[in-house]
């Protein structure tokens, strides 16, 4: 019988082998994972044996992180915010980096606590969407995606979370077809070249779906195309965030001030890039 130790140190071995940076981190998740705890519980279940169903269980998930699929697909969830979402490969992952759009649309509210219509681009797993519904308590947001199967795992992390009675979920191309006013529009569009795609990690390139990736020959296409949308969208005094590529930010803004949205900001993410691209409509 193995323990929950040596199996860690293992898999460790053999995900380091494959150059993967995150090797002995992905292997106690995996081994948490097989053993119905959490990570944070490890170090007093190392001596447990890993009985022969569970043993299987971390073979099949070693097989599929050592060809680089991400954790997040292997486990089903991804943790974004304060929150956990359910991610598939029909997603993109949310990631780190986002929450600094997050942050930047919440330090420009000025009363959380006042009702607001949240709307979300290219929504994938609801993450934004749902993570801003969730810090404020009396709004309501909708969320548009061009994948029905985005849709659908952006519709089950509302039902978890709690938030299903405040967020609806369309199909749609960018905002044809929509109209009204909302006092916060975001988004997270595909921002890659995409020449630069296959030369991502492979975590990215092979298992994260490329429509959620490509962002044209230059990054912005998706930019020009929803740019507009937003400025016709956004309600007198409501606040709009894009999250951006790195070196993107002063395009970005631009294009917003074309659009009649002028005096755009930045805030970077905890890699000191330039994140989010956020301004605010003059009342």
């Amino acid at each position: 019988m193995t323990t929950a130790g040596q199996a860690i140190n293992a898999a460790a071995a053999r995900l380091t082998g494959v150059g993967i940076d995150t090797a002995h981190y992905d292997a106690r998740l995996m081994v948490a994972e097989v053993l119905g705890v959490e990570m944070r519980r490890l170090p007093s279940s190392h001596h447990a044996e890993l009985n022969g169903d569970e043993a299987a269980r971390l073979a099949a998930m070693l097989d599929r992180r050592l060809v680089r699929e991400p954790m997040s697909h292997i486990l089903g969830r991804r943790g974004f915010w304060t929150l956990e979402f359910q991610v598939t490969a029909d997603t993109l992952d949310p990631r780190p980096d986002t929450e600094a759009l997050i942050e930047a649309v919440l330090a420009a509210l000025d009363d959380r606590g006042r009702p607001r219509r949240l709307l979300d681009f290219g929504t994938g797993t609801g993450c934004i969407l749902l993570t801003l519904l969730s810090e404020l308590g009396h709004s309501t947001g909708l969320g548009i995606d061009a994948s029905q199967a985005a849709l659908a795992v952006a519709g089950r992390n509302a039902g978890v979370l709690g938030l299903a009675s405040r967020a609806e979920f369309r199909l749609g191309d960018w905002g044809n077809g929509l109209e009204g006013a909302f006092d916060v529009v975001v988004s997270n569009p595909p921002y890659i070249p995409d020449g630069d795609i296959d030369g991502l990690e492979p975590e990215v390139a092979r298992y994260e779906p490329r429509s959620a990736l490509a962002g044209g020959p230059d990054g912005l296409e998706c930019y020009r195309r929803l740019i507009p949308h937003m400025a016709r969208l956004l309600a007198s005094g409501g606040v709009a965030a894009l999250e951006v590529g790195a070196g993107q930010a002063a395009e970005v803004s631009a294009l917003l001030a074309a659009a009649g949205l002028p005096g755009a900001t930045t805030r970077r993410d905890l890699g000191g890039i330039e994140r989010c691209v956020i301004v605010q409509r003059v009342k």
